[in-house]
């Protein structure tokens, strides 16, 4: 498409992951491989740091590509939490000794900031246009938002200090214990949650926010997966949210697909 052209925007929801991006060493490269296996189309997006693309699932802008800088932070997916003052969250994020590694900085959607928790999770937080949470029910876009750390109950009061999730209307946004996680649920539906990493994980795999992107057949997903370059971390496994497999594009990142249940 041509660089005025926008298939749809993209909303901040607050206190929530509301994006996912990737920073790539070849953004080419990347779309070649989740292009075909999740069935993205691209267009161009915000550049004031460099050569960035908004992957697009059924009319949907569903995630980022961007080209990953000169000792960037390692290759991986990273959720972006919405909040209405990007200043306010990096503030609570120091004052609750975890770490602030960039920003706040203004681009044309907002102002962003990257950060790692206590545990060493890294995520964004993005000040931008506001939305509302929503399902998107479409193939290719991510609808499951897990953070896999040793202690996801101080990962849950660090999170909710930082984005102020106690102090929200409960109609409408809320935190419970369910499956063995702690989810957070927006305007009716998960959104999110938070688990403990299981022995069985990949070895040595750090505390992360794990991204889980729909497809009709997670089966099929793995087997294309594989066709694209891509690799296996496991075998395919059924959750409570649906069949999920978590997988690695060829220049490493990890992310995971999922089947949802109906």
């Amino acid at each position: 498409m041509g660089s005025g052209e926008t298939v749809a925007r993209v909303r901040c929801v607050a206190a929530v992951p509301c994006w996912v991006s990737l920073m790539a060493r070849s953004p080419e490269d990347a779309e070649e491989f989740y292009g075909p296996l999740l069935g993205w189309e691209f267009e161009p997006g915000p550049d004031r740091f460099g050569p960035y693309a908004h992957a697009v699932a059924g009319g949907e802008a569903v995630a980022g590509l961007g080209v990953a800088g000169v000792g960037a932070i390692p290759l991986a997916w990273t959720a972006y939490f919405g909040t209405e003052s990007a200043d306010a969250a990096a503030d609570a994020v120091r004052e609750r000794g975890a770490t602030l590694a960039v920003g706040p900085l203004a681009f044309d959607a907002g102002r962003v900031a990257f950060a790692a928790d206590p545990a060493g999770a890294a995520f964004g937080i993005w000040e931008g246009p506001p939305g509302r949470a929503r399902k998107l029910d479409v193939p290719g876009a991510p609808v499951w938002i897990e953070l896999r750390t040793p202690d996801p109950f101080a990962a849950a009061l660090f999170y909710g200090e930082v984005f102020r999730w106690d102090g929200r209307d409960p109609e409408r946004f809320d935190v419970r214990w369910e499956h063995d996680r702690v989810v957070l649920r927006a305007e009716g539906h998960s959104v999110a949650a938070l688990a403990r990493e299981q022995a069985s994980g990949p070895a040595g795999t750090p505390p992360h926010w794990e991204v889980s992107f729909s497809v009709p057949d997670t089966d099929r997903a793995v087997a294309r997966a594989v066709e694209l370059g891509g690799g296996v971390l496991g075998p395919a496994f059924d959750s409570p949210y649906g069949r999920v497999a978590r997988l690695r594009d060829r220049e490493g990142a990890r992310f995971a697909v999922i089947s949802p249940k109906g």
